[in-house]
C-alpha cells in the first residue's frame, strides 16, 4: 500500500513530500489524476497542481471532477494510471460526493492493485478511519453544510489525520481533549509535512505530532 498524506501549504514547502511520494513510484514518466472536492473553479487549482509537479518532470496529467457527471472512458483511464490525488477543500462535501460516485470503493482496489493514493488536507482526512478532526477545533473547522451524518472515511491507515496544524496552546487543547475520545492515534501536521505510507512502512516528513489518551508526542 503506497499513501501519501499532505498537511497543505505551498509547492516551495511540500517539496520533500514530493521528492519521498515520487521515490515510491515505479514509473518514470507516471500518469498522475486530479481529483478536487469540488469542481467550481477547480481548474484554478488543477493549473497549481500540474505546476508543482511539472518540476519535477512530470508531464501526464488528467482532471477529473466527481460532483458532476463525468465519461466511465475518463473514469478508465484515471484508474488505470498510476498516481491518483485527492485535493484539499471541505471534507464533508468531498465525502458525500465520492460516495455518491461510488469512488471510495474505486479507491480502495486502487490502492490494492498498488496504485499510488495522495490526499491534501480534506484528501488525506478521507483516506483515514474517519472525518472527525475536520470538525474542529471551533475557530479553524470545516463547515457541515450538507448535513453529512456518515463519517467514515476510507479506512486506509489505524489513525486519524489532523493537518494544518499550529504548535499553540489553543489547538492543544482542543486536540488532547478529543484524544481522551478517541481510540486512535492523531497525527497532526503542519503546513509542509506529512507522512507517506510504503508497503507497511511509515514516514514522517517534517515536524509532526502524535495525540493519544490526553498526551502530546513529538515525532
Amino acid at each position: 500500500m503506497k499513501l501519501a498524506l499532505y498537511s497543505g501549504g505551498h509547492d516551495f514547502e511540500n517539496i520533500r513530500m514530493d521528492e519521498a511520494l515520487l521515490s515510491m513510484v515505479g514509473n518514470k514518466n507516471p500518469k498522475v489524476s486530479f481529483i478536487p472536492s469540488c469542481s467550481y473553479l477547480s481548474h484554478v487549482d488543477f493549473r497549481e497542481y500540474v505546476s508543482q509537479y511539472r518540476k519535477h518532470r512530470i508531464k501526464r496529467f488528467i482532471h477529473f471532477p466527481i460532483d458532476t457527471s463525468f465519461s466511465n472512458v475518463v473514469k478508465e483511464e484515471v484508474f488505470n494510471g498510476d498516481i491518483i490525488h485527492l485535493s484539499g477543500g471541505n471534507t464533508y462535501y468531498f465525502l458525500k460526493h465520492l460516495r455518491k460516485a461510488k469512488m471510495l470503493g474505486a479507491l480502495k482496489e486502487f490502492v490494492k492493485r498498488g496504485g499510488v493514493l495522495t490526499g491534501l488536507s480534506a484528501g488525506a482526512i478521507i483516506m483515514t478511519k474517519n472525518i472527525n478532526t475536520a470538525g474542529f477545533p471551533s475557530f479553524d473547522r470545516d463547515e457541515n453544510e450538507d448535513n453529512v451524518k456518515n463519517l467514515n472515511g476510507m479506512g486506509l491507515v489505524n489513525f486519524e489525520f489532523f493537518p494544518h496544524y499550529k504548535n499553540s496552546a489553543r489547538y492543544d487543547k482542543e486536540l488532547l481533549k478529543y484524544s481522551k475520545k478517541s481510540r486512535n492515534k492523531i497525527y497532526a501536521c503542519p503546513d509542509g509535512a506529512g507522512i507517506l505510507l510504503n508497503d507497511g512502512m511509515k514516514t514522517f516528513v517534517g515536524k509532526c505530532y502524535c495525540f493519544f489518551n490526553g498526551e502530546k508526542i513529538v515525532l
